[in-house]
């Protein structure tokens, strides 16, 4: 109690302050450095990962399709469309956007760059994926059932070694658009939760979030919708004697399938299998 009686001098509580606000400095100093280390990364691995795949479409167009198309006894033209699909479209489509993306890209200040512009911009043109996506399951039956022959699996090699190509095989480098176009929004996630809303960026790369959810989205939901339509083609076939228009003419989706029973006004009854379309029963 003495002790606490005693004068403190004037400036003892000014100096503590002082040394707490200092280190209250630091510490958001601290926070602010390590956030900005963290897009650095963010948007360096957007970086690398885009000029790797865009070597990836290169490889596919150059190495592959190039050198396919010179083997027309191997080869049909519906073939080749079935394996490959889109793919040069898509490789013309990223070549654009890359080099829009490197225009945004700070390489002094990595943090300070700007690249949701680019994706608002381009977001159209990421429909073009949905042909691929949808193409993809055909593909890989068509592939599967090429490199059961001997002289189709040393082509595709010597087409890999030829382009010096990394050792992965065909069928792994068809499927890279697929996961490329799967793997931006997870990006963007990413970039959004080291961009604080006082950076330039912020209100570019959420929208650009919410725009790469919905291509995603939509390619699946058309994939979705092809395979119900190819559902109810494989359906129809299945019958014999098959009365009546085509569903698929009014219909796209089965929605429920089960057995009902019919009674008659004779009170005789009949168990009856029913199908509900989406705009039919």
């Amino acid at each position: 109690l003495r002790v606490n009686q005693e004068e403190v001098p004037e400036n003892c509580c000014n100096i503590q302050d002082e040394e707490q606000d200092s280190d209250i400095s630091k510490h958001r100093q601290k926070i602010a450095e390590n956030r900005d280390q963290m897009r650095t990364n963010v948007i360096q691995e957007i970086m690398k990962t885009e000029r790797v795949y865009i070597k990836h479409l290169k490889d596919i167009c150059e190495g592959y399709i190039r050198q396919c198309r010179k083997h027309t006894g191997m080869f049909t033209t519906a073939q080749l469309s079935t394996i490959f699909g889109n793919i040069e479209d898509i490789y013309k489509f990223q070549r654009k956007f890359l080099k829009d993306l490197e225009k945004q890209y700070n390489k002094e200040e990595p943090h300070l760059s700007e690249i949701g512009s680019c994706f608002l911009q381009h977001q159209e043109g990421f429909a073009i994926y949905s042909e691929y996506c949808n193409n993809h399951p055909s593909a890989c039956i068509e592939l599967s059932r090429l490199m059961k022959q001997g002289k189709y699996r040393h082509f595709f090699e010597a087409c890999r070694l030829l382009q010096q190509m990394i050792d992965i095989a065909i069928d792994g480098f068809l499927l890279t658009p697929v996961q490329k176009i799967c793997k931006y929004p997870l990006q963007l996630a990413e970039l959004l939760k080291y961009t604080t809303q006082e950076h330039s960026d912020y209100s570019n790369i959420k929208a650009a979030y919410e725009a790469m959810k919905n291509v995603a989205c939509l390619i699946n939901e058309r994939k979705r919708r092809l395979e119900s339509i190819d559902k109810i083609a494989r359906w129809q076939v299945s019958i014999v004697g098959w009365e009546g228009p085509d569903v698929l003419a009014r219909s796209s989706e089965l929605i429920h399938s089960g057995e009902l029973t019919k009674i008659s006004k004779q009170g005789k009854s009949q168990q009856r299998t029913f199908f509900l379309f989406d705009h039919q029963l």
